[in-house]
Protein backbone atom coordinates (compact mmCIF):
# COMPACT_ATOMS: atom_id res chain seq x y z
CA UNK A 1 0.00 0.00 0.00
CA UNK A 2 1.15 3.64 -0.72
CA UNK A 3 2.07 5.61 2.32
CA UNK A 4 0.99 8.97 3.00
CA UNK A 5 4.14 10.85 4.47
CA UNK A 6 1.84 13.70 5.74
CA UNK A 7 -0.32 11.22 7.92
CA UNK A 8 2.63 9.73 9.31
CA UNK A 9 3.87 13.09 10.60
CA UNK A 10 0.46 14.03 11.09
CA UNK A 11 0.58 17.49 9.51
CA UNK A 12 -1.73 19.24 6.68
CA UNK A 13 -0.05 18.91 3.32
CA UNK A 14 0.08 22.62 3.16
CA UNK A 15 2.40 22.69 6.78
CA UNK A 16 4.89 24.95 6.28
CA UNK A 17 9.08 23.24 6.77
CA UNK A 18 9.39 24.60 10.04
CA UNK A 19 5.76 22.91 11.08
CA UNK A 20 7.39 19.73 9.47
CA UNK A 21 10.49 19.66 11.39
CA UNK A 22 8.45 20.28 14.77
CA UNK A 23 6.14 16.97 14.15
CA UNK A 24 9.05 14.85 13.29
CA UNK A 25 11.19 16.16 16.10
CA UNK A 26 7.97 15.96 18.79
CA UNK A 27 7.29 12.47 17.06
CA UNK A 28 11.62 11.26 16.99
CA UNK A 29 11.29 12.06 20.84
CA UNK A 30 8.26 9.80 21.69
CA UNK A 31 8.72 6.79 19.36
CA UNK A 32 12.82 6.73 19.44
CA UNK A 33 14.07 2.98 20.49
CA UNK A 34 16.79 4.39 22.83
CA UNK A 35 13.51 5.69 24.64
CA UNK A 36 11.47 2.89 24.90
CA UNK A 37 9.70 4.01 22.02
CA UNK A 38 8.76 1.36 18.89
CA UNK A 39 11.01 0.86 15.93
CA UNK A 40 9.10 0.71 13.61
CA UNK A 41 6.90 3.83 13.82
CA UNK A 42 10.36 5.62 14.25
CA UNK A 43 11.78 4.37 10.92
CA UNK A 44 8.30 5.33 9.80
CA UNK A 45 8.82 9.12 11.00
CA UNK A 46 12.56 9.40 9.54
CA UNK A 47 11.42 7.89 6.13
CA UNK A 48 8.64 10.21 5.90
CA UNK A 49 10.72 13.58 6.93
CA UNK A 50 13.42 12.21 4.82
CA UNK A 51 10.92 13.01 1.76
CA UNK A 52 8.63 16.06 3.32
CA UNK A 53 11.63 17.87 5.19
CA UNK A 54 13.93 17.86 1.59
CA UNK A 55 12.41 20.82 -0.30
CA UNK A 56 13.27 19.19 -3.97
CA UNK A 57 11.91 15.80 -3.22
CA UNK A 58 8.97 17.23 -1.28
CA UNK A 59 7.96 18.33 -4.96
CA UNK A 60 8.37 15.40 -6.89
CA UNK A 61 6.29 13.38 -4.20
CA UNK A 62 3.35 16.09 -4.29
CA UNK A 63 3.77 15.77 -8.16
CA UNK A 64 3.99 11.83 -8.69
CA UNK A 65 1.54 10.91 -5.51
CA UNK A 66 1.25 8.46 -3.02
CA UNK A 67 3.75 5.89 -5.04
CA UNK A 68 6.99 8.21 -4.10
CA UNK A 69 9.69 6.07 -4.12
CA UNK A 70 12.00 8.55 -2.21
CA UNK A 71 14.28 9.29 -5.23
CA UNK A 72 12.66 10.51 -8.49
CA UNK A 73 14.73 9.76 -10.80
CA UNK A 74 17.73 8.88 -8.82
CA UNK A 75 16.87 5.42 -9.36
CA UNK A 76 17.90 2.87 -7.04
CA UNK A 77 20.62 3.03 -4.50
CA UNK A 78 20.43 6.57 -4.21
CA UNK A 79 20.04 6.16 -0.57
CA UNK A 80 18.93 9.32 1.66
CA UNK A 81 21.63 11.79 -0.70
CA UNK A 82 22.43 14.71 0.88
CA UNK A 83 20.07 14.38 3.60
CA UNK A 84 22.19 15.86 7.11
CA UNK A 85 20.03 14.47 10.10
CA UNK A 86 23.16 16.34 12.35
CA UNK A 87 20.68 19.82 12.23
CA UNK A 88 18.32 17.80 14.88
CA UNK A 89 21.37 17.89 17.54
CA UNK A 90 19.60 20.67 19.06
CA UNK A 91 16.55 19.08 19.08
CA UNK A 92 17.17 16.56 21.74
CA UNK A 93 19.22 18.50 24.68
CA UNK A 94 18.71 17.49 28.18
CA UNK A 95 21.27 16.16 30.57
CA UNK A 96 22.20 12.47 29.23
CA UNK A 97 20.31 12.63 26.12
CA UNK A 98 21.33 10.55 23.30
CA UNK A 99 20.59 10.51 19.72
CA UNK A 100 22.26 8.61 17.13
CA UNK A 101 22.45 9.97 13.93
CA UNK A 102 23.62 6.91 12.02
CA UNK A 103 20.88 4.60 13.33
CA UNK A 104 18.38 6.48 11.41
CA UNK A 105 19.57 5.20 7.97
CA UNK A 106 18.94 1.36 9.54
CA UNK A 107 16.50 -0.54 7.63
CA UNK A 108 16.30 1.83 4.75
CA UNK A 109 18.62 0.21 2.90
CA UNK A 110 15.84 -2.96 2.18
CA UNK A 111 14.42 0.08 0.14
CA UNK A 112 16.97 2.50 -1.26
CA UNK A 113 19.70 -0.48 -1.62
CA UNK A 114 22.31 2.33 0.89
CA UNK A 115 24.75 0.62 3.11
CA UNK A 116 25.55 1.82 6.42
CA UNK A 117 28.49 0.28 6.44
CA UNK A 118 29.70 2.00 3.72
CA UNK A 119 29.31 5.19 5.70
CA UNK A 120 31.67 3.48 8.48
CA UNK A 121 30.61 2.78 11.83
CA UNK A 122 30.32 5.47 14.04
CA UNK A 123 29.34 5.72 17.73
CA UNK A 124 26.04 8.07 19.17
CA UNK A 125 26.35 11.40 19.37
CA UNK A 126 25.58 12.64 22.64
CA UNK A 127 23.94 16.25 24.40
CA UNK A 128 24.01 17.33 27.89
CA UNK A 129 23.45 20.63 29.24
CA UNK A 130 25.26 22.83 31.62
CA UNK A 131 24.47 26.12 33.23
CA UNK A 132 27.49 28.98 34.02
CA UNK A 133 27.69 32.16 35.85
CA UNK A 134 27.22 35.71 33.53
CA UNK A 135 30.85 36.13 34.21
CA UNK A 136 31.86 33.05 33.13
CA UNK A 137 30.27 33.33 29.80
CA UNK A 138 32.23 36.39 29.20
CA UNK A 139 35.55 35.72 30.40
CA UNK A 140 35.20 31.53 29.49
CA UNK A 141 35.97 29.16 32.33
CA UNK A 142 36.48 25.30 32.48
CA UNK A 143 34.22 22.72 33.78
CA UNK A 144 34.59 18.87 33.97
CA UNK A 145 31.61 17.13 33.87
CA UNK A 146 31.32 12.71 34.84
CA UNK A 147 29.05 11.09 31.95
CA UNK A 148 27.77 7.46 32.29
CA UNK A 149 28.51 6.23 28.34
CA UNK A 150 29.60 3.59 26.45
CA UNK A 151 33.53 3.85 26.01
CA UNK A 152 36.39 1.81 24.64
CA UNK A 153 37.32 -1.08 26.88
CA UNK A 154 40.71 0.32 28.91
CA UNK A 155 41.63 -3.37 29.64
CA UNK A 156 41.93 -4.78 25.60
CA UNK A 157 41.72 -0.78 24.41
CA UNK A 158 38.78 -1.71 22.03
CA UNK A 159 39.90 -4.68 20.27
CA UNK A 160 37.52 -7.23 22.26
CA UNK A 161 40.20 -9.66 22.82
CA UNK A 162 41.84 -10.83 25.80
CA UNK A 163 45.27 -8.88 26.28
CA UNK A 164 48.24 -11.22 24.96
CA UNK A 165 45.64 -13.06 22.33
CA UNK A 166 45.53 -12.59 18.48
CA UNK A 167 42.14 -11.44 16.81
CA UNK A 168 41.02 -14.16 13.67
CA UNK A 169 38.81 -13.60 10.79
CA UNK A 170 35.99 -13.61 11.02
CA UNK A 171 33.87 -16.81 9.77
CA UNK A 172 30.79 -15.69 9.18
CA UNK A 173 31.44 -13.03 7.16
CA UNK A 174 34.77 -14.14 5.73
CA UNK A 175 36.30 -10.85 6.98
CA UNK A 176 34.82 -8.71 5.07
CA UNK A 177 32.98 -7.09 7.99
CA UNK A 178 29.64 -6.97 5.83
CA UNK A 179 26.72 -9.76 5.08
CA UNK A 180 24.39 -9.56 2.51
CA UNK A 181 20.34 -9.90 2.72
CA UNK A 182 18.26 -10.45 -0.39
CA UNK A 183 14.60 -8.83 0.43
CA UNK A 184 11.33 -8.58 -1.05
CA UNK A 185 9.31 -5.25 -1.40
CA UNK A 186 6.63 -3.38 -3.16
CA UNK A 187 9.22 -1.89 -5.57
CA UNK A 188 10.73 -5.67 -5.83
CA UNK A 189 13.85 -7.13 -4.50
CA UNK A 190 16.91 -5.61 -3.01
CA UNK A 191 19.56 -6.55 -1.55
CA UNK A 192 20.83 -5.33 1.44
CA UNK A 193 23.89 -4.97 2.75
CA UNK A 194 24.53 -5.02 6.55
CA UNK A 195 27.64 -5.14 9.51
CA UNK A 196 28.00 -8.89 10.59
CA UNK A 197 26.33 -9.44 14.03
CA UNK A 198 29.60 -11.94 14.50
CA UNK A 199 32.36 -9.48 14.65
CA UNK A 200 30.23 -6.51 15.01
CA UNK A 201 31.56 -4.79 11.02
CA UNK A 202 35.40 -5.33 11.87
CA UNK A 203 36.07 -8.75 10.08
CA UNK A 204 37.87 -9.88 13.06
CA UNK A 205 36.58 -11.94 16.46
CA UNK A 206 39.09 -12.52 19.12
CA UNK A 207 40.31 -16.11 19.93
CA UNK A 208 39.80 -15.15 23.23
CA UNK A 209 37.50 -12.84 24.57
CA UNK A 210 38.11 -9.67 26.90
CA UNK A 211 36.82 -10.39 30.35
CA UNK A 212 36.01 -7.00 31.19
CA UNK A 213 34.17 -5.93 28.52
CA UNK A 214 32.77 -9.63 26.56
CA UNK A 215 34.61 -9.70 23.62
CA UNK A 216 32.80 -6.38 22.82
CA UNK A 217 35.66 -3.79 23.11
CA UNK A 218 33.37 -1.21 24.64
CA UNK A 219 31.05 -1.05 27.63
CA UNK A 220 29.50 1.08 29.64
CA UNK A 221 31.26 3.08 32.29
CA UNK A 222 31.02 6.71 33.90
CA UNK A 223 34.16 9.02 32.28
CA UNK A 224 35.44 12.19 33.62
CA UNK A 225 35.43 14.59 30.92
CA UNK A 226 36.82 18.49 30.78
CA UNK A 227 34.74 21.52 28.70
CA UNK A 228 36.79 24.45 27.86
CA UNK A 229 33.72 27.21 27.87
CA UNK A 230 35.14 29.87 25.24
CA UNK A 231 34.76 33.30 26.13
CA UNK A 232 31.81 35.11 24.78
CA UNK A 233 29.53 32.86 25.01
CA UNK A 234 25.59 33.65 24.93
CA UNK A 235 22.29 31.41 26.46
CA UNK A 236 21.88 28.40 24.31
CA UNK A 237 24.28 28.14 22.30
CA UNK A 238 26.40 24.50 21.67
CA UNK A 239 29.51 23.55 22.55
CA UNK A 240 30.99 20.33 19.89
CA UNK A 241 33.39 18.27 21.58
CA UNK A 242 34.52 15.94 18.55
CA UNK A 243 34.75 11.88 19.61
CA UNK A 244 33.81 12.51 23.13
CA UNK A 245 30.62 10.64 22.76
CA UNK A 246 30.11 6.82 23.05
CA UNK A 247 32.04 4.45 21.46
CA UNK A 248 31.85 1.82 19.24
CA UNK A 249 33.67 -1.15 18.18
CA UNK A 250 35.81 -0.55 14.83
CA UNK A 251 34.43 2.78 14.34
CA UNK A 252 34.88 6.30 15.34
CA UNK A 253 33.39 7.92 18.51
CA UNK A 254 30.66 10.32 18.22
CA UNK A 255 30.41 13.72 19.12
CA UNK A 256 29.31 15.60 22.79
CA UNK A 257 27.31 18.30 22.24
CA UNK A 258 27.18 20.50 24.90
CA UNK A 259 24.38 23.32 25.24
CA UNK A 260 25.31 26.33 27.64
CA UNK A 261 22.42 28.33 29.68
CA UNK A 262 23.90 31.38 30.94
CA UNK A 263 22.53 32.90 34.25
CA UNK A 264 21.17 36.34 34.28
CA UNK A 265 23.79 39.07 36.26
CA UNK A 266 22.08 41.30 38.70
CA UNK A 267 24.02 44.31 37.06
CA UNK A 268 25.58 43.66 33.72
CA UNK A 269 23.86 42.11 30.71
CA UNK A 270 25.42 41.85 27.51
CA UNK A 271 25.42 43.28 23.85
CA UNK A 272 27.74 41.77 21.56
CA UNK A 273 30.85 42.43 22.52
CA UNK A 274 30.08 44.92 24.97
CA UNK A 275 28.75 44.81 28.57
CA UNK A 276 26.06 47.36 29.70
CA UNK A 277 25.73 48.43 33.16
CA UNK A 278 23.15 50.90 35.13
CA UNK A 279 25.00 53.80 37.59
CA UNK A 280 22.06 55.74 39.50
CA UNK A 281 23.97 59.02 40.82
CA UNK A 282 23.03 61.77 43.14
CA UNK A 283 21.43 64.82 42.15
CA UNK A 284 23.95 67.14 43.24
CA UNK A 285 26.99 64.76 41.75
CA UNK A 286 25.21 64.63 38.52
CA UNK A 287 25.05 68.74 38.59
CA UNK A 288 28.55 69.18 40.14
CA UNK A 289 30.54 65.75 38.98
CA UNK A 290 32.07 62.98 40.84
CA UNK A 291 33.82 60.27 40.83
CA UNK A 292 32.20 56.81 41.70
CA UNK A 293 34.22 53.49 42.49
CA UNK A 294 32.89 50.42 40.02
CA UNK A 295 33.62 47.17 40.30
CA UNK A 296 33.44 45.30 36.32
CA UNK A 297 32.83 41.88 35.54
CA UNK A 298 36.28 40.14 36.46
CA UNK A 299 36.23 41.64 40.42
CA UNK A 300 38.27 44.71 39.89
CA UNK A 301 37.11 48.01 41.01
CA UNK A 302 37.87 51.03 38.88
CA UNK A 303 37.53 54.39 39.72
CA UNK A 304 34.96 56.21 37.06
CA UNK A 305 34.84 60.18 36.65
CA UNK A 306 31.14 61.87 35.96
CA UNK A 307 31.34 64.91 33.94
CA UNK A 308 28.50 67.54 34.96
CA UNK A 309 25.55 66.00 33.14
CA UNK A 310 23.90 67.94 30.79
CA UNK A 311 20.94 65.20 30.68
CA UNK A 312 19.15 63.55 32.51
CA UNK A 313 20.81 60.57 31.20
CA UNK A 314 24.45 59.89 29.91
CA UNK A 315 26.21 57.04 28.78
CA UNK A 316 29.86 56.53 29.65
CA UNK A 317 32.14 54.39 27.71
CA UNK A 318 34.69 52.30 29.80
CA UNK A 319 37.12 50.85 26.82
CA UNK A 320 38.71 47.18 27.26
CA UNK A 321 36.40 45.71 29.59
CA UNK A 322 33.71 44.32 27.65
CA UNK A 323 33.40 40.91 26.65
CA UNK A 324 36.47 38.80 25.69
CA UNK A 325 36.35 37.98 22.09
CA UNK A 326 39.16 36.54 19.95
CA UNK A 327 41.68 37.46 21.86
CA UNK A 328 40.10 41.20 22.41
CA UNK A 329 37.93 42.66 24.52
CA UNK A 330 34.61 45.05 24.36
CA UNK A 331 33.61 47.93 26.28
CA UNK A 332 31.80 48.56 29.37
CA UNK A 333 28.78 50.97 28.68
CA UNK A 334 27.87 52.68 31.38
CA UNK A 335 24.56 54.14 31.80
CA UNK A 336 24.48 56.93 34.38
CA UNK A 337 21.07 57.95 35.34
CA UNK A 338 19.69 60.71 38.15
CA UNK A 339 18.10 59.80 40.88
CA UNK A 340 15.61 62.46 42.28
CA UNK A 341 15.01 63.18 45.76
CA UNK A 342 12.10 61.86 47.54
CA UNK A 343 12.07 64.27 49.71
CA UNK A 344 13.96 67.95 50.29
CA UNK A 345 14.24 69.65 53.21
CA UNK A 346 13.92 73.15 54.29
CA UNK A 347 17.66 73.93 53.26
CA UNK A 348 17.42 71.91 50.34
CA UNK A 349 14.01 73.89 49.40
CA UNK A 350 15.78 76.87 49.79
CA UNK A 351 19.05 75.94 47.44
CA UNK A 352 16.50 74.77 45.14
CA UNK A 353 14.56 77.85 44.94
CA UNK A 354 18.05 80.43 44.84
CA UNK A 355 18.95 77.90 41.74
CA UNK A 356 15.27 78.82 40.40
CA UNK A 357 16.13 82.69 40.85
CA UNK A 358 19.27 82.12 38.45
CA UNK A 359 17.33 80.75 35.67
CA UNK A 360 17.91 77.20 36.29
Amino acid sequence: MAKNYYETLGVDKKASKDDIKKAFRKLAQKYHPDKGGDEAKFKEITEAYSVLGDDKRRREYDTYGQSFAGGGSQGQGAGFGGFDFSQFQQGFGGQGAEFDFGDLFDGFGDIFGGSRQARGKRGRDISIDIQISFKESVLGAKRSVLLAKVSACDVCHGSGAKPGTELETCSTCGGSGRVHETRNSILGAFTSVRACPACEGTGKIPKEKCTACGGHGVHRKEEEISIDIPAGMDNGEMIRLPQKGEAVKGGTPGDLYVKVHVQPHPVFRKDGANLLMELPVKLTDALLGATVSVETIDGKTIEVKVPAMRRAEEVLRIRGKGVALQGTRGDLLINVRVIMPQKLSGNAKKAVEDLKTEGL
